[in-house]
């Protein structure tokens, strides 16, 4: 199931892409990303209200917080340098270009979670850097 939402999640994302490269013309990046967010905010807490969820809310531990809150931050960071590109450059250049994120996934899950790495995955990892690179140049 995992690979359908994954698949859904790749959608989505080229949809943000090109919804976003409209959404920013004649505004600051980070207005843009500001509304984008509010919008976020209030689907996910909608999601947990309808489904019933919110009770899950008093299981996080301090843990889950930090790691929650790092990865808030890293998400707006993310979303306000991607705002910022896609103020000045083409959609079709920055989107491939902020998948080099795919890279740095893999990298960072070898280091720090301790996963492993196939040659597929490695060979994935370096057809998607070359395919950067080719955009960049």
């Amino acid at each position: 199931m995992w690979k359908y939402y994954a698949l859904l999640s790749a959608f989505f994302a080229a949809m943000t892409a090109v919804l976003a490269k409209t959404g920013v013309k004649g505004i600051n990046g980070n207005v843009a990303t500001a509304i984008r967010t509010i919008v976020v905010l209030f689907m996910a807490w909608g999601i947990v209200f309808l489904s019933g969820q919110i009770k899950n809310v008093k299981e996080l531990s301090k843990t889950n917080l930090l790691f929650l809150i790092f990865s808030g931050v890293a998400t707006g960071l993310s979303w306000i340098f991607y705002f910022k590109a896609l103020e000045t450059g083409n959609v079709s250049k920055v989107a491939p270009i902020d998948k080099l994120s795919v890279v740095f996934v893999m990298l960072l899950s070898f280091i720090f979670l301790h996963e492993t790495m196939d040659l597929k995955t490695i060979i994935g990892g370096i057809l998607i850097s070359i395919g950067a690179i080719v955009l960049v140049l």
